[in-house]
Formats: C-alpha cells, structure tokens, sequence
C-alpha cells in the first residue's frame, strides 16, 4: 500500500488529521507532518527543503522505519514542486486548496478524466468584419484562437462593401488559421472561396453551383425553414458528388421556435445518422439574459448527444463576452462525459462561475476550535452556512455583512490593514452571499468567466484530470 507523507502547518493539523482518518476506505498510509509553521498557506517549497531532511523518512504504526512513496504539500504551496521531488527523490505533488476536498481529490486521482480531447469544432465569427482593417481582423482573431477557436469565420454585412475581403482571408491563412466566410451574397461567398477560405456560410439548394466553382466546403442550409425537404435534397446532392460539406437545420432562439428547432436537429441525425451537423448557437447565447455559462454547457450536452461536428458562434453581446472560451471548455466536459458514459460532473469548476459545489468546507464548529488555537493579533477570515467569521487571540466575530463587523475590529488607526480587511471581507461576504468557496489572501474563482494564463488552465478542472486548449484543427466533413 502507497505510504504518503502530508506536509502541513500548526493550525492545519488537527483538521487534516480528521479528514484523513474519515477517508474510506483506506488507500494508503499516512504520516501527518507539521515543519514549524503556524499557517499552511504560507508554505514554499524552498521552506519544505530547510526544514524537511533528505532523504525522506517515515515510520509505521510500530515505528519502524519504512519507505516513502508520495510527499503531498498544501494546495497553495507556492514554488517548483518537480525541483523538490528531485530533491528527496520521490514524486511531490499539491493537494487542494481545502483540506475537505482531500477525499473528492483521492477519489478522483484514482479514475483520471482525459479534457483534453473533443469532437466538436468551433467557428468564432467576427461580425462586422467589414468594417474592421485587416489588421484589427487578424488581432481580434487571435484572440479568438487563444480562447479555443478552431475556425475564425468573417461576417459580412448586407449593403456594406467587404473590399478587403480577400486580404482578410489570406491573412488569417498566412497565421495557419482556417478561416470561414458568412455571408448572405453568392458573390462575397465566390470571392471568398476563391482567396483560399476552407468553408462557405452558407449555401441553399439554389447556390449549390458555387460549390462546384470553389474548393471551400460549403455548409448547408435549408430554402424555407419551414420546409427541410430542400436541405434534405441539398444533402443528398452533395453526398451524390463525393463532395464535404456541414449541414446546419437553424437553431432558433427563445421563444420563436426554440424547441421546434430542437427537433429539426433531432429528426436530421435520425435521417443522416452519418451526416456531419453544425448548430449556430449565437441565437440563444446571444438573444437571452442569462449567464452563457450554463447556456453553453446545456447546448454542448446536446451537441453532444446529436454528434454534432461543428458550432457557431459570437460574442457580441457584453454577458456573452466569454462564449468561445465557455463553449472550449464545454465541448471537452460533454465529450467526456459522452465517452465515459457519465454524468457530467467533477470533471471541471470552469462553467461553474457563480456558485461552488462545496462553498463552505468547514462548519462554526470547526472554524471556532481552529480559533481557540491562535494567539497572535493577525485576523483570519472564513465563511460558513452562518455567515463571516473574523477571529484572532480576541475571539470570534461573525457577523453576515462586512459592515457589522467594522465596528469590532478596532483599526480606525491603522489605515492599511484597514483598507486589507475591508477587500478581505467584501470578498467573503461576496462569496457567502452567492455561496462560493472563499479563501482569504485569494481571489474568488470566477471559472472560466474571467481569463487566466495558459499555465493556469488546469486550474478548471478536478484532480487528475488534464486539458490542452485552443487552435485545434477541426475535424474534416464527411467526403
């Protein structure tokens, strides 16, 4: 049985003692370490390389000396944890940030959920392309790719000139993008395959000849809503060539024609069972008051469930400003989860950007033993189901808004840690009031609502589970 050795500060132990010992059933062994520091939090691991001797020891129950096979430090641990396992020779790794997640992190490190794989391209489209330089094309697609799109897709705008059209496309080729072009005029759409674009948004039944006149594949859509058979024929006539091409039945938004358009989509994969689908969700994402967030996931796990190939979409709209990145990270979780034939959770906190599924890991109890132990001025601030709790040597304050508890600080002649509490506990109360997980000295996790750095993109998912991101190659059309 794997022996691991948990690093941990003064305050910390006790708790960390009581999680490890309710952890069933026992997959390994333990010994619980404290190196002389009073806050875990504060941890580096050039501290851990002072303070901890090398090579690593560890006794059993009987005190007998025995091997070590994993050294756990706390979740924000801060420096080269790689550099420290070199250094004692066995592999040192972070838990989490909260003790009460240990168990959810053993469980979930033993059954490793793969995020970096998807079925589902996604085309980010550009909306006034026209009126934009080529240069402000190219930046605005960047950023795009950078969010996780596969294919940037230039919107032309009726009765507006697109004269840089066949500039644009080529240079997001030059950057080794796949580039698509939306238009409702046959000819942007000639002149746009004709300059290299992979994919034409979007061709009827009766433009179905400039299919034949460009390489580009065409996606598909339907004469009269009202009436698939044209689609259903458009179809046909290509699959007849050989040729690639997406078929799009329309997504509408709420509530003109919503669920309808569910259906369409659900009667052509009955029809096709191979045909390779696009869904446009820009309608819904764009076109309803709500987080995207939550949006985006519901029409992926539908994506999903049809083997959708690609999607469309914008954001346009400032509560939609983050679609691409959202739909990213959605695609990843419904494939997933389609693969794994499971349920759609404890893969990743990203789409979870308002709430927490565990906001308050420790109960009033346990926060005031914590307290009982601390005797210096410091404050630490934490939150449960009650509300905030301030406490240091003192006592305990709580209270559920920052404003009551001003008055039992006493630091009206200390401007500094003055201004430090008053973000401290505005992010506490923000964080009790919409029930997520607050730590002090932290910022809250928005998820993938607000960006983060490419080394932070882990950061979104559970233990153990892994995520590439952005730029991928879309898969190709049925020939």
């Amino acid at each position: 049985m794997e022996h691991i050795v948990f690093l941990t500060g003064r305050l910390a132990q006790p708790s960390l003692e009581r999680v490890l010992a309710g952890i069933e059933p026992p997959a390994f062994t333990y010994e619980v370490r404290e190196i002389g520091l009073q806050v875990a939090a504060l941890m580096t691991t050039d501290m851990v390389r002072r303070r901890v001797a090398a090579p690593l020891t560890s006794v059993d129950a009987e005190g007998r000396p025995r091997r070590v096979d994993r050294l756990l430090v706390p979740g924000r641990c801060r420096g080269d944890v790689d550099a420290l396992g070199a250094h004692y020779g066995v592999p040192v790794q972070r838990g989490p940030e909260e003790l009460k997640d240990l168990p959810r992190f053993f469980n979930r490190a033993a059954k490793p959920i793969d995020l970096s794989e998807h079925q589902v391209a996604i085309f980010a489209e550009i909306v006034d392309a026209p009126r934009l330089t080529v240069a402000a094309i190219v930046e605005r697609a960047r950023a795009l790719v950078a969010d996780g799109a596969d294919v940037i897709d230039l919107g032309c705008l009726p009765a507006t000139p697109f004269d840089h059209l066949e500039d644009s496309v080529k240079a997001l080729k030059a950057e080794g993008w796949n580039v698509s072009v939306d238009s409702m005029s046959a000819d942007e759409l000639l002149r746009g395959g004709r300059a290299g674009a992979d994919y034409l948004l979007s061709l009827k039944l009766e433009t179905l000849w400039i299919a034949d006149e460009v390489a580009s594949v065409p996606v598909l859509i339907a004469s009269d809503q009202a009436d698939m058979a044209t689609l259903h024929e458009a179809i046909e006539t290509m699959e007849r060539r050989g040729k690639a091409y997406l078929a799009d039945p329309i997504l509408d938004p709420i509530p003109f024609g919503f669920t309808a358009s569910i259906v369409r989509y659900h009667a052509l994969r009955q029809r096709y069972p191979e045909a390779p689908i696009m869904m446009g969700v820009g309608n819904v994402t764009e076109l309803t008051e709500a987080d995207t967030s939550g949006i985006n996931a519901l029409l992926f796990g539908l994506c999903a469930e049809l083997d959708v190939a690609a999607v469309l979409t914008t954001q346009v709209s400032q509560h939609a400003r983050r679609a691409v990145a959202e739909a990213d990270l959605a695609r990843r979780i419904m494939h997933a989860a389609t693969r794994h034939n499971t349920l759609p959770k404890g893969m990743s906190d990203g789409l979870m950007t308002t709430h927490a599924r565990h906001p308050f890991p420790d109960t009033p109890a346990e926060i005031a033993a914590t307290a009982a132990q601390v005797r210096d001025p410091n404050f630490r601030v934490q939150i449960s189901p009650e509300g905030l709790h301030v406490y240091n040597r003192d006592g305990v304050r709580l209270a559920q808004d920052a404003f009551a508890l001003w008055p039992q600080l006493g630091l009206e002649d200390d401007a500094a840690h003055a201004f430090y509490m008053g973000v401290e506990l505005a992010r506490a109360e923000t964080a009790w009031r919409l029930g997520k997980r607050y730590v002090q000295d932290q910022p809250l996790d928005w998820g993938v609502a607000v960006p983060r750095r490419a080394d932070d993109l882990d950061a979104w998912c559970a233990p153990g589970t892994t995520m590439t991101h952005g730029g991928k190659k879309p898969p190709p059309a049925t020939e």
